[in-house]
């Protein structure tokens, strides 16, 4: 097995040095690694569990069984980069076997493929054996993170395509959001591609602009920039019946229309892409500064200043701890109560000496990549499916979720302090998960603080220097904070496609009621693809970039039927788009997401979830792994295509 990476020459005493501030469960398991001897993971090593996301990094074991395996790993890393210890690769099933010992809970093996795919053991390559035509070529609309992927994986496979990105420059939600505090709230080395992760972040949770540059770093390496068009919006998107074709109409920024034809189109357009601004009397005509956080103007100053925030969301709980103590004052204007979880990282930065064991020691960035993986992703799945004999229906949805919503209630009123009189306004009235997860990034505890108001009456007008809300008061402000989210229902929107038949998309969704086979494709729209599509979200946590990671395979698998198959389309068939809808709303119907005591941007006005996901990573990892034909309709491609 090859080095993860050239050695960078750290000295003795420095790898030393970053052993010693190693976690000792990931050290284990590099142990048992470069040694071949899995028994490192056995008595009397075998680590203690974690006490909730705590790192863990002792693993219960006492110091001088700690300082034995900090030695031992030493001298097992200084003689792998010597060349005189040359690991054998673990089997799926030794990897989940192994991560299950070090995080003393069951990780059922049935894991071990996925895992290996996410370890780097196996690989998500789709490989093409036929060139395509020269006249073959995907059309990908969006740069963020699933443009990205998507580019990086057919330029590997030979595969033409074009990139269209309404944005000058690439990242897309990390582009665009730029307000203060603005960062990820998964773990930063979670939160990257499995085939080139981000090795040494210097945050826990990485903010806007790690992000981004990592982005940037990607791009630039994979040779994907000169195929993007910058600064080019798509209007419309029309499939052609005569020759299986897409062409797609955009607008430059200086007005000027341009079409586009492909035989594939992808949608990486995001569901984080486009502002929901409320519709409030009065907000036209503020007079001061006015913006949504997702279009935040650093021109604006806030120093001084008394500044409204309308929403209470994932964007404010990042924005109001960061601008508390530099505005005069922030009025938290709330719409709805959320659940925040604590995590003892959240804004801490990674020391130094652990981005030199991530960077410097084989394999630990990938068993701790794994960790936080299961860590944050479906161990906490079986919790939230809802349990129709549990007494509470009103609050919780089982046992376990009683649990945490006795231990959060409990987190946020410690948190609050003496600050009773904020404690109805601060705990909700819904089962804890039933909304997007939060990361705790200091929200109650600012909510104490003297400088801050929260106000829970609702917002009945703007005034041009105040927000008036429901109960007959007047508050003055300097600036007004839209952090009301996105239009995460309208997926696709402004964009019209038009599919066979002159059909719109539009028209079969509706406004609010999107479905897609395997949240990828529709029926009646060939061979058009879309990335983060309806029901895709996992609503219980984990990373987008592995969805997307499994969808963008899934298309390329595709593409390879298309190219190699000589077919001009893929149109998946009704039946096998209606069954899978059926799965997916009973699957749903007893999930969380579906509980009727609250509000959600997972759910449309009918009821019905449309951004939610009812499976499991392992699950959806199964129904996206092989594209089946048969599920297809094809057309055979002209013979110039061939």
């Amino acid at each position: 097995m090859a080095h993860e990476a050239p050695y960078t020459g750290l000295a003795e005493d420095e790898l030393r040095a970053a052993l010693a501030a190693a976690n000792i469960p990931i050290l284990l398991l590099v142990l048992a690694q470069l040694t071949g001897d899995h028994s490192w993971l056995d008595s009397p090593y075998t680590p203690t569990g974690a006490r909730g996301f705590d790192e863990n990094d002792s693993g219960g074991l006492p110091e001088d069984l700690q300082h034995h395996v900090r030695e031992s790993a030493l001298q097992a890393v200084l003689r792998y980069y010597a060349g005189d210890l040359v690991p054998v690769s673990l089997e799926p099933i030794d990897i989940a076997r192994l991560l299950s010992a070090a995080l003393a809970e069951p990780v059922p093996a049935e894991y071990g493929p996925l895992l290996a795919e996410e370890f780097g053991q196996t690989g998500r390559d789709v490989q093409i054996d036929s060139p395509a035509a020269p006249g073959f070529r995907v059309l990908i609309i969006g740069l963020g993170l699933a443009g990205l992927c998507a580019a990086i994986k057919l330029k590997q496979a030979g595969v033409g395509f074009t990139i269209l990105e309404k944005n000058p420059d690439l990242g897309g939600t990390w582009f665009e959001n730029t307000y203060p505090g603005c960062g990820v709230d998964t773990p930063s080395h979670l939160y990257s591609y499995s085939f080139d992760p981000l090795v040494g972040p210097t945050r826990y949770f990485s903010r806007q602009d790690e992000l981004r540059n990592y982005l940037v770093r990607v791009a630039e390496k994979s040779g994907v920039l000169d195929d993007v068009v910058f600064g080019t919006e798509v209007d419309q998107a029309a499939y052609n019946d005569d020759d299986g074709t897409w062409t797609v109409r955009t607008t430059a920024a200086n007005g000027d229309h341009t079409d586009y034809v492909g035989n594939v189109l992808i949608s990486a357009v995001g569901v984080l892409n486009r502002p929901m601004k409320p519709d409030l009397p009065g907000l036209d005509d503020f007079a001061g500064p006015r913006m949504h956080t997702a279009e935040w103007r650093s021109d604006v100053e806030i120093t001084g200043r008394r500044v409204g925030v309308i929403g209470t969301g994932a964007s404010a709980m990042q924005l109001v701890p960061a601008i508390a103590g530099h505005a005069e004052r922030v009025l938290v204007f709330q719409r709805s109560k959320q659940w925040a979880i604590p995590h003892p990282n959240c804004q801490l930065p990674v020391p130094h000496r652990i981005r030199q064991a991530l960077e410097h020691i084989p394999f630990y960035a990938r068993w701790y990549r794994l960790r936080a993986l299961w860590m944050f992703g479906d161990r906490l799945h079986s919790q939230l499916q809802v349990d129709p004999a549990w007494e509470h229906p009103d609050r919780s949805i089982n046992a376990a979720n009683e649990a945490h919503r006795v231990w959060l209630t409990n987190y946020i009123s410690s948190e609050l302090g003496d600050r009773e009189d904020l404690v109805d306004a601060c705990v909700p009235d819904y089962p804890p998960y039933g909304k997007r997860p939060l990361i705790d990034n200091g929200w109650y505890r600012t909510m104490r603080r003297d400088d801050i108001d929260l106000l829970t009456a609702p917002v009945e007008r703007i005034g041009p220097h105040s927000v008036h809300t429901a109960d007959g008061v007047e508050h003055p402000v300097d600036v007004l904070v839209l952090a009301t989210g996105f239009r995460a229902l309208r997926f696709l929107w402004p964009i019209e496609i038009t599919g066979r038949a002159g059909q719109k998309l539009s028209e079969v969704w509706g406004q609010d009621d999107a479905r897609a086979y395997l949240g990828m494709t529709v029926p009646g729209f060939p061979s058009l693809f879309i990335l983060n599509g309806p029901n895709t979200t996992a609503g219980h946590g984990g990373s987008a970039v592995l969805s997307i990671e499994l969808q963008v395979r899934y298309v390329q698998q595709a593409i390879k039927v298309m190219i190699e198959q000589h077919r001009r389309s893929l149109e998946v068939r009704k039946d096998v788009f209606l069954d899978y809808n059926a799965e997916l709303d009973a699957a749903l119907a007893k999930s969380i997401w579906a509980h009727p005591g609250m509000t959600t941007y997972y759910r449309n006005p009918a009821g019905r979830v449309v951004v939610s996901s009812p499976w499991t990573y392992l699950e959806y990892w199964r129904r996206t792994r092989e594209l089946k034909p048969d599920d297809y309709l094809s057309e055979t491609a002209d013979p110039g295509l061939r």
